[in-house]
């Protein structure tokens, strides 16, 4: 055998290689499905649809009326169309948290923003970290939906975290990397149905995961998170959808009410929820990547105002936004609709830097820092 057919032979077999492990990486991040018995379990739910079998909305018919109105143009469009300032033409201004002040004690809230729907909260003590994207990309393939710049905190950096809370397993709100980072840690998980076997086959012990449905709730001594309604759907490998729920979440506690919208277009679920549970001390509501042909499964603008005001929320913290490219506005188009239309309605706005610890009273003064 000659040196050059060697040669091509150890090359086939590193790039067979390199090709395997890479196939098997993009794998895992597809994440894990739920088994048959899950499926068995899930028939309980009301939202779940036997037939299917998959979970659905209050108006199951509503996603394959989306799904027709977008077309392969649409798709084109989202790729090369658009904003000229889909992304910011430099790096967002951000502040590195002094951790010691965030876990300081404290009778309020206590909030950072990472950008997109990622957030910590210290809730009288308790540490509860929400859809944590720290990964440099919301996508299995590394080179797509990069987030526009690094976290204000790394993983490492963060303190210790009682509870992860996960909305539903899209990219952008379930990272394979980030939970990963957590497996060896005691924290619990709380998910709604169908998550909880990402969690585990990405090695998240089963004792520190709880799934909920709709309505249900999960307490530790006074600290309680409810699932509630939300309009989206789920899915991560453009095959098989909807067999995980997507949900709002309620966390509270005998002081503090705090909402957070998950993903979800416009729908009765936001009064329903502000009857049954308000008024909140704070309501964390999607406000970006929105686009009038999906706007069944993200809010409009108009109707970020309309969820808060059926929440009966006494402030507003826009998410959804300020991380990612999903759309087809500019990087800054959300917040700047929001503020202007959060003026008019006389409601109190709170839209931090990223990274900026904001400690939810009467006293935080809002800045406009976008427009810089």
């Amino acid at each position: 055998m000659s040196n050059r057919l060697k040669i091509a032979i150890f090359g086939a077999g590193i790039i067979f290689t390199l090709a395997i492990v890479y196939l098997a990486v993009i794998s895992s991040a597809l994440g894990t499905r739920p088994s048959a018995e899950d499926r068995i379990r899930f028939r309980s739910s009301l939202q779940f649809n036997t037939a299917e079998p998959a979970f659905s909305n209050r108006r199951p018919e509503l996603l394959q009326e989306m799904y027709k109105r977008i077309t392969f143009s649409d798709y084109i469009e989202a790729l090369w169309g658009g904003s000229k300032d889909r992304v910011p033409r430099k790096k967002l201004p951000d502040v590195k948290p002094d951790l010691a002040t965030f876990l300081k004690p404290s009778d309020n809230i206590k909030v950072l923003w990472f950008g997109h729907s990622s957030l910590l909260l210290n809730i009288s003590g308790k540490i509860i970290l929400i859809d944590p994207v720290f990964s440099g990309s919301a996508s299995p393939f590394s080179f797509m939906t990069q987030r526009f710049q690094n976290p204000a905190l790394e993983l490492s950096e963060l303190p210790p975290i009682d509870y992860i809370v996960i909305s539903h397993d899209h990219y952008d709100h379930l990272d394979m990397k980030t939970i990963q980072f957590f497996k060896d840690k005691n924290v619990h998980f709380v998910v709604p149905l169908g998550v909880g076997a990402h969690l585990a086959g990405w090695g998240i012990n089963q004792h520190n995961i709880t799934e909920l449905d709709w309505w249900r709730n999960f307490s530790i001594g006074d600290l309680e998170f409810i699932a509630t309604p939300a309009q989206h759907a789920s899915g991560r490998d453009r095959i098989h959808f909807n067999e995980s729920l997507w949900a709002s979440w309620i966390i509270q506690n005998t002081r503090h009410r705090v909402y957070f919208s998950g993903d979800s277009g416009y729908d009765t679920h936001f009064k329903e929820i502000g009857d049954k549970y308000g008024p909140f001390d704070i309501a964390f509501i999607e406000n970006g990547q929105y686009n009038e042909k999906w706007r069944e499964v993200h809010l409009l603008p108009e109707e970020t105002i309309q969820a808060f005001l059926d929440l009966k929320a006494k402030r507003l913290f826009p998410v959804h936004w300020g991380l990612f490219n999903l759309a087809l506005h500019s990087w800054y188009e959300p917040i700047a609709k929001t503020n202007k239309a959060a003026k008019e309605k006389g409601i109190r706005l709170v839209s931090p830097k990223l990274g900026e610890i904001v400690e939810v009273d009467d006293q935080y003064d809002n800045k406009i820092w976008w427009e810089e």
